[in-house]
């Protein structure tokens, strides 16, 4: 018995012995490990007690309202036209026309519950037979009110008793740069697409010859989405989806629209006139950066500077002179000659606006009236104004225009057909012109594969007919 309770001790004396040992040695070894583990990898305990994730959601742009309100206002496009093609063999051996019906596609919005629909001019240049397919589906044929081909504008309007959902047009100067936008179209004839992006630059030109005003984006644009809207997180059509900078044909980060404020004014003037009416300033010159400051004299290197101010027009009779900068016109800085050009397209004769100028250092506010435009950019031909009466007495001529700058692709070859700048331009397609503006409405007027008819008087005094197909 004695032996058993001396064995009982010994076995507990042990076991406690070998417990104190592992919590001594072995747990405090380990200890310093798992903290030095978990430095790796730190633990950020928010100070906030709210959901952060519930938060981020929240802040995060929603475009659910802007797109309900955007898709049943956009459309499908269907441009039906007639083009030449290559004569083939079939084609001599049966005596048949060469000529085969092309089809191209787009977008559109409705901006108008009575049916008026805006477009880009080159998703139905040349068309026979314009198909407009609303968001559920219903088709009906378009008839095309008016274009313009500087600003890619076009103006369609479809007959239907019921009332269209539509959009209005916001305005574009207020969007900014780096706010969400929506692109809704129809790319590659996927119907009622939303793509979502950023205004990336405003005021953009993608000819390198001021004719343009872009808004950029970095929302998916492809070929089926020109013509559609595009849209701010209030559901506000702020410009019309109009082209992409791509070697492929295909978006790889940069898409471009045509202004609201600029589109809305193309198609006021379509509706009222037929044509658009341009308010001009009356001065020539360029964009101001470090080079030209330099060259000019100047610290500054933002604006617009005046070279020279045309006789007559609104900038000459308010005192505008050369040598001027314009740094803002009505509230909208003027940074470089899109800028300029882009708040222009959207007056119209006789609007006067603010002008804020450097002259000598100091800033000076002139109000300037715009006059209405007495040029015209002439296909092949190039720029011709309305010519006065010494113009005319000249050349020995009762009426016409006069040629004031000949395109430089045709320079030379109109030259050597003895016509030069200063020649006078007598008929179009029979036609005749005692102003630049009849000269614009006989071209809009010109029917499809209507030939080009041009009639002038050479720097010889002779009448010479030219005519272009």
């Amino acid at each position: 018995m004695k032996k058993i309770i001396t064995l009982v001790f010994v076995s507990v004396l042990g076991g406690i012995l070998t417990l104190g040992g592992y919590k001594l040695l072995i747990e405090n070894e380990s200890s310093p490990l798992v903290v030095e583990q978990s430095s790796d990898f730190p633990v950020f305990v928010p100070a906030s007690t709210h959901n952060t994730l519930n938060t981020n959601a929240a802040m995060a742009p929603n475009f659910v309202e802007a797109a309900e309100r955007s898709l049943d206002a956009v459309v499908h496009v269907k441009n039906t036209a007639t083009v030449n093609a290559p004569m083939s063999m079939r084609d001599l051996f049966y005596g048949r026309s060469s000529q085969r019906a092309q089809v191209g596609t787009g977008s559109g919005v409705i901006i108008s519950p009575t049916g008026y629909i805006v477009t880009n001019n080159h998703v139905i240049k040349n068309a026979n037979e314009i198909s407009i397919t609303l968001n559920d589906n219903k088709v009906y044929s378009a008839e095309l009110i008016g274009t313009d081909e500087t600003t890619d504008i076009a103006l369609l309007k479809i007959e239907t008793d019921d009332e269209l959902p539509f959009m209005a047009f916001g305005d574009s100067d207020n969007a900014k740069i780096g706010e969400w936008v929506l692109a809704v179209g129809n790319p590659f004839n996927l119907n009622s697409t939303v793509t979502a992006g950023i205004i990336s630059a405003k005021s953009r030109d993608l000819t390198g010859q001021h004719l343009q005003s872009f808004i950029q984006t970095d929302a998916a644009v492809n070929p089926g989405n020109s013509g559609g809207a595009l849209v701010n997180t209030n559901g506000d059509l702020i410009g019309i989806n109009t082209a992409i900078s791509s070697q492929t044909g295909s978006y790889i980060g940069y898409s471009f629209a045509v202004p609201s404020n600029i589109a809305r004014k193309i198609v006021n003037d379509i509706m009222e006139y037929g044509n658009v009416q341009n308010g001009i300033l009356g001065v020539v010159g360029g964009a101001l950066n470090s080079k030209a400051a330099e060259e000019l004299g100047t610290d500054t290197t933002e604006g617009f500077f005046v070279s020279e101010v045309q006789e007559d027009t609104g900038a000459e009779k308010a005192g505008i002179k050369s040598g001027d900068i314009i740094k803002k016109i009505d509230n909208v800085n003027i940074n470089k000659f899109s800028d300029l050009t882009g708040y222009l397209k959207t007056k119209s004769p006789d609007d006067t606006v603010k002008v804020t100028l450097l002259r000598d250092g100091e800033e000076e506010v002139l109000p300037v009236t715009l006059l209405k435009s007495t040029s015209y950019s002439l296909p092949t031909i190039g720029l011709i104004k309305n010519a006065s009466d010494r113009d005319l007495k000249r050349f020995n001529a009762e009426y016409g225009v006069k040629i004031s700058k000949l395109d430089k692709a045709n320079k030379l070859s109109w030259n050597q057909n003895g016509v030069e700048e200063g020649s006078i331009i007598t008929k179009i397609n029979g036609k005749k012109l005692n102003s630049v503006e009849d000269a614009q409405n006989a071209i809009r007027t010109r029917q499809y594969n209507e030939p080009l008819q041009i009639e002038l008087i050479n720097k010889d005094g002779e009448k010479v007919v030219f005519n272009f197909r």
